[in-house]
């Protein structure tokens, strides 16, 4: 049997149809001891009907070494016609993504590439130096058809810290839908806590709450599944609330190591015209009492809040998360809703004082008028908001980010949202939002999708944008390439900061920047893999001769 074997960089994507590049050669990969490192392992054979083989790796690294197998999935919506030529494809077909167990047989299509994810997590259980890690691929009768090394080099230092605050919304409604639970069932909280684990341990360190429905990707006049943490009760015409859920939700977070916590949107998305689904048991019976019917300043909701928001915080305080809790009014807001965004936020701003508020929105003028302290701009729209020099800026990409800057689509090269962390270090960037840890809806909210089906939320966004995590058989999630990438960009970005902390802010910019026709921006910026993967391994470089 014929097998083409290749050790690939985790910046490679490999197509079924296409040799793929980005060959590690003898170069090795090399990270610090609480770095996770990744390789791939691409295979091919010219079988006419395929086969199946066997994977081995030797390593004394084996404890800390996994491996998992890179599936296709359905790419409907690659790109927008009016896209860059920064994508790997622009076509619909199968793209690779998903990461699950490998298994003992790895089968082989005839024709075909795939490969083979290998992360390489010491988690304090390996000491530094050089390790080799050889594969050696069998045939099932044991005969051996390819066998490489590859080196490992664990670096004798630990990373500093995450500074950054990452947040991709975390969709609750959506793991009730798709697992069909009751949501908050006991089988339903299993399924929350595995897949906020996840997402603490790929960098996600805030969480968004449903203290509420959230009012996001919502129809108007239309609801989502209720998820709201809060009880409210209504008797006699005084509120009151329960918050028992809210404590375990909280307790959960810290369990993971959540960091940050944002509520729930206090009005509706687009504008805060309205107030949020609430749903309360009034004099007895369990019914919605806010909605889509509700104007934003109703007196309704003015007499609500001033009740709810209160009895919230003194729960934060209690449970020692208030200062890192983050409020919003409502997201993405335009320049036509600046009065009715001003006019939401003061029915709750007498309640927050002292808080955090923060959106995501694209105009510098609506920040200027004073209606958003914490503006969080897209990254194609953060220009103004750099050149006036905003304080403890954030930025977001979604669906409308598609061209010259970085993001998460199936169709773009890892190197396009790996590069970020040199964008977020060069202009001090406190946080990132994306909307999509977990959206498995169509667009408005109006009906489940099987991601595994429809990666593009059933034609609502391209692939890639509405979640990062798959819906795992066990109620635990199934990892991405995308989201591993990330990591890897987080990872870049710790490094960056560590050599500053050696040296100094400019120094570090003078190696990033050193060779390039231009300095980097949020739109321009090197393509290549080779840029990302050299600079690394120069920072590292740096970091171990200042370190002796």
């Amino acid at each position: 049997m014929k097998l083409d074997m290749m050790l690939l960089s985790p910046l490679s994507k490999v197509f079924a149809d296409q040799r793929p590049g980005g060959a590690l050669g003898e170069k090795g990969i090399q990270g610090f001891l609480n770095e996770t490192q990744s390789f791939q392992i691409a295979l091919h054979t010219s079988e006419p009907r395929g086969a199946a083989i066997h994977i081995q790796l030797e390593s004394p690294l084996k404890e800390a070494i996994t491996v998992r197998r890179v599936r296709l999935v359905p790419v409907e919506i690659a790109t927008f016609m009016d896209a860059d030529d920064n994508y790997l494809r622009k076509t619909p077909g199968m793209y690779p993504d998903l990461l699950v167990p490998a298994g003992e047989e790895i089968p082989l299509y005839p024709g075909q590439w795939m490969s083979l994810w290998v992360d390489v997590e010491p988690e304090g259980r390996m000491e530094a130096g050089r390790y080799p890690v050889r594969i050696t691929a069998t045939d099932l009768r044991g005969e051996i058809l390819d066998r490489q090394t590859l080196e490992v080099e664990m670096l004798n230092a630990r990373l500093p810290k995450q500074k950054l605050i990452h947040t991709k919304w975390f969709h609750t409604d959506c793991l009730a839908n798709y697992y069909r639970e009751e949501a908050f069932s006991e089988r339903h909280w299993q399924i929350i806590e595995a897949f906020i684990q996840t997402a603490v341990r790929r960098g996600i360190n805030m969480i968004l709450t449903p203290i509420h429905t959230p009012p996001l990707d919502t129809q108007v006049g239309g609801e989502r599944l209720t998820t709201q943490l809060v009880d409210v009760f209504v008797n006699g015409g005084k509120y009151s609330f329960g918050f028992d859920k809210l404590i375990r939700w909280i307790e959960i977070c810290k369990r993971a190591g959540v960091e940050y916590y944002e509520m729930a949107h206090l009005f509706t998305q687009w504008g805060a015209l309205y107030t949020p689904k609430i749903m309360a048991t009034v004099d007895g019976t369990y019914k919605r009492i806010f909605g889509w019917d509700v104007s934003a300043t109703s007196d309704e909701y003015k007499a609500f809040v001033a009740e709810y928001l209160p009895a919230l915080r003194e729960v934060l305080r209690r449970e020692g998360i208030e200062q890192n809790t983050y409020f919003h009014i409502s997201d993405e807001p335009s320049g036509e809703h600046i009065e009715a965004y001003k006019a939401a936020r003061k029915v709750v701003e007498p309640y927050l004082k002292g808080c955090v508020i923060m959106d995501a929105l694209s105009e510098y003028a609506f920040y200027e008028s004073g209606a958003v302290t914490k503006p969080v701009p897209a990254n194609n729209a953060i220009e103004p908001f750099l050149e006036h020099k905003v304080p403890g800026l954030w930025t977001y990409y979604c669906i409308g980010q598609y061209k010259d800057v970085s993001n998460l689509f199936m169709a773009m090269p890892s190197a396009r949202a790996r590069i970020f962390a040199e964008q977020l270090y060069k202009y001090h960037i406190e946080g990132i939002l994306q909307w999509g840890y977990n959206f498995y809806n169509s667009q408005y909210s109006r009906y489940a999708v099987n991601p595994f089906e429809h990666t593009d939320a059933d034609g609502f966004t391209l692939s890639g944008d509405a979640f990062q995590v798959y819906p795992g058989p066990d109620g635990k999630p199934l990892e991405s390439i995308r989201l591993m990438v990330i990591l890897h960009m987080l990872q870049d970005l710790r490094a960056l900061e560590m050599l500053e902390g050696l040296t100094s802010y400019e120094y570090v910019m003078n190696l990033m920047e050193d060779g390039l026709d231009q300095p980097i921006t949020f739109s321009r910026y090197p393509r290549s893999d080779g840029y990302i993967l050299n600079l690394r391994e120069r920072v590292n470089r740096e970091i171990m001769s200042r370190m002796g």
